[in-house]
């Protein structure tokens, strides 16, 4: 592993400017395990595309609360770095704080908007996202930001939401929760507006992701599919997940009174009977995931 160009002071978090995450992120980490379980497939085979081991430095970008950085963390050992940034100060120090408490010395913590890493000629052997991309206003400028951050013959793998179409409980609950905030361009199946750009959906529109890639200037890119359906008990226990966790539904909602938003939850609940299963409660997600190469 190369002399990295970062630094980041005993792991501290010195941005204390808030962000619209802030006000998910104790209920992302609350649900750590129901998401670790929702994405561990896709994940390990994000970290495998990356080609995360031994010794390596690897950049997570919008990290969250830190489930992926963990594995990365193991999997580059005592011997390897793991710089984990995210644009929420309140997330990302639940990320540090789960970093320390696993005893994972290796993780550092670094405040920073994808689309301004400000991580030019850092080295990093891998870089990975697991869904963040799609939430920035300008992926080609994040994708830009990332590779500049790799050695040449670096590696990145990301995962985003791919379309609407095959993603049915996403678009569910944002036109559900559109309707109830008096939004009468709901997000539904095949809406143009569901590929605007920061949504959850944005980078699902067939073709851009790979272009978005090599506009950027990675080389070797591949974008394929991959299932990933959610498994609760019940469509009440999903909605209590997202009623804490997913920050575009809570930006959404936030004009409405609290016996408003209620009414919006329960709905949601109702709408999403149609995913309930013999065995509980299942929601397929479709999500794409990249590998691509930093030119030499």
């Amino acid at each position: 592993m190369g002399q990295l160009a970062f630094s980041v002071t005993s792991n501290a978090i010195t941005d204390t400017h808030s962000h619209p995450w802030d006000a998910a992120a104790a209920g992302w980490n609350s649900h750590a395990a129901l998401i670790h379980d929702w994405l561990q497939d896709a994940t390990q085979t994000m970290l495998d595309e990356a080609r995360i081991g031994p010794g390596l430095s690897v950049l997570d970008i919008a990290a969250g609360a830190g489930d992926q950085t963990l594995d990365i963390a193991r999997r580059v050992g005592d011997a390897g770095r793991v710089l984990a940034t995210d644009v929420s100060p309140a997330i990302l120090a639940l990320a540090q704080k789960n970093a320390q408490a696993a005893g994972l010395a290796q993780v550092s913590t670094q405040v920073a908007d994808a689309q301004s890493l400000g991580l030019a000629g850092s080295g990093f052997d891998a870089a990975v996202c697991r869904l963040g991309l799609m939430f920035c206003r300008s992926p080609l400028l994040a994708l830009r930001e990332i590779r500049a951050a790799l050695k040449p013959h670096g590696r990145f793998s990301a995962l985003v939401f791919g379309s609407p179409q095959r993603n049915p409980c996403l678009t569910v609950t944002l036109a559900t929760a559109r309707q109830h905030a008096g939004r009468v361009n709901a997000v539904l199946p095949g809406a143009t507006h569901a590929f605007e750009p920061g949504t959850l959906m944005s980078l699902g529109q067939p073709g851009l992701f790979l272009e978005l890639l090599q506009t950027a200037g990675f080389v070797d890119v591949a974008v394929s599919t991959v299932s990933a359906p959610m498994h609760t008990l019940s469509a009440t226990h999903y909605v209590d997940f997202l009623r804490s966790s997913a920050s575009p539904l809570i930006e959404i909602l936030a004009p409405l009174s609290a016996a408003e938003k209620q009414h919006a939850w329960h709905d949601m609940i109702e709408q999403l009977q149609i995913f309930n299963t013999p065995s509980g409660w299942t929601g397929p997600n479709e999500l794409l995931r990249c590998v691509a190469v930093s030119p030499a």
